[in-house]
């Protein structure tokens, strides 16, 4: 499948619209214009890839509300060149958001299918990071510490490990919450015993599962 003019015009409209719901980043917003979404998803749902919607991916997992995709990368604040985990690489969108904001990406996914078809998939688009199969709660100790961690389903509750993990001075944003919504989360780590943490509205993912490897 190719990205036509079309789809280019149906990425401008979504993007006008993130506009509309208050993203500002222009780097962001850059990305979402660029990144062919459609090229992300089963064929089903390809008529509605610039919908601000989630949609399945298979393997109980979905591709994330555009929306959503930027309200958490630009909590994030992202300076290039920083090292970010994201837990749950999913379809992959998010991490080519990520890539394609000069981010140095390790992205962690639990689902099998899921993680070698998208390891597989992305750098075909020419976005290229480093791909871990295994536990999201655990996150990759050996490379930390992180500037900046995302997690991109619904955990429970903070998961101190990657609190851990992360850099002081660093941001981690996370949806958490058991049930169909969850509050996001801004979790800035001031020193090494000390975060600050506040929320900023609810959303809905799938649930992060635990010691699923």
């Amino acid at each position: 499948m190719k990205d036509t003019f079309r789809h280019k015009g149906l990425r401008q409209i979504l993007v006008d619209e993130l506009i509309g719901k208050g993203i500002s980043d222009q780097s962001v917003l850059s990305m979402i214009n660029e990144i062919p979404r459609h090229l992300f998803m089963d064929n089903a749902f390809v008529q509605f890839a610039y919908k601000d919607k989630a949609f399945p991916i298979g393997s109980g997992q979905t591709i994330s509300q555009p929306y959503t995709v930027a309200f958490q990368t630009e909590l994030l604040q992202l300076n290039p060149y920083e090292k970010v985990l994201e837990v749950g690489t999913g379809s992959g969108y998010q991490a080519a958001v990520l890539i394609g904001m000069e981010s140095n990406v390790y992205t962690i996914e639990r689902q099998k299918e899921l993680f070698t078809k998208t390891k597989d998939f992305l750098p075909k688009l020419g976005y290229n990071c480093n791909f871990y199969y295994g536990d999201g709660y655990k996150g990759l100790d050996k490379f930390s510490p992180f500037d900046k961690i995302i997690i991109t389903c619904g955990a429970p509750n903070i998961p101190e490990g990657l609190i851990k993990q992360l850099k002081v001075g660093g941001r981690m944003v996370a949806p958490i919450g058991n049930g169909d919504v969850q509050v996001m989360h801004l979790i800035e780590k001031l020193s090494e015993t000390e975060i600050r943490t506040t929320t900023h509205g609810e959303f809905s993912f799938v649930p992060m599962l635990n010691n699923k490897n």
